[in-house]
């Protein structure tokens, strides 16, 4: 289990442990749903794909270390009402992909990049649905934000406690309709969410680095 009164140690750990060698793709393909391809039936990156990055934000919350999910309004469009991290397209603007990170979780939640540490990132993952190359950052806040949602990017706010992402009994399997289809998709349940897709097999990565943290604690 983890505590608020470790998130310092906890975050220290996890720091040094995202510097080593990543789990990668074996990792998150633990969680990736029985189809993986577009329309096309395209599974890997072509010169048409677009770089995109996430931010998992860690904080303290009360007796917790929790990060932080959103879940998307319903719209017409591949990720319509589905949870995630915040984040986005790359822009021309930003000084690199680590920027977007940062000002897509500005713009979506309101959280300052001068209120973030990045202490690392994950293993890129190309998205097909969406022929999207993203790019997942790790940053901490060493308070609980006040989060501030664009309404017409987020619908929830989602505080994710570390302890339920990485209990073995949050995660499970179900049919679901994709592509004209059923699929099997491997998913999360956080805090009553389905998380499933690209978030989940990231989060599958995470999971596994974090229990190696863990076991360095103890």
């Amino acid at each position: 289990m983890i505590s608020n009164n470790t998130f310092e140690d906890f975050v220290a750990v996890l720091k040094r442990e995202l510097q080593n060698d990543l789990p990668g793709f074996d990792a998150q393909k633990t969680m990736s749903p029985s189809i993986r391809e577009d329309l096309m039936g395209n599974t890997a990156p072509n010169s048409n794909t677009r770089q995109s990055a996430v931010l998992i934000l860690l904080f303290p919350n009360g007796n917790s270390i929790d990060t932080l999910l959103i879940k998307r309004p319903v719209y017409d469009g591949p990720h319509s009402g589905q949870v995630s991290f915040p984040g986005g397209k790359f822009d021309e603007a930003d000084s690199d992909i680590q920027a977007t990170a940062l000002r897509e979780t500005f713009e979506e939640v309101g959280v300052s990049p001068s209120d973030i540490s990045i202490i690392g990132q994950l293993t890129q993952l190309y998205i097909p649905v969406s022929n999207m190359m993203v790019h997942p950052f790790v940053g901490v806040i060493d308070f609980k934000p006040l989060f501030k949602p664009d309404v017409k990017e987020v619908e929830r706010i989602i505080s994710a406690p570390i302890n339920q992402l990485v209990n073995p009994k949050n995660r499970s399997i179900k049919v679901i309709p994709s592509h004209q289809k059923l699929i099997t998709a491997p998913y999360f349940n956080i805090s009553k969410e389905f998380v499933w897709g690209a978030t989940a097999m990231i989060l599958a990565e995470f999971v596994e680095i974090i229990n190696g943290s863990i076991k360095k604690r103890q």
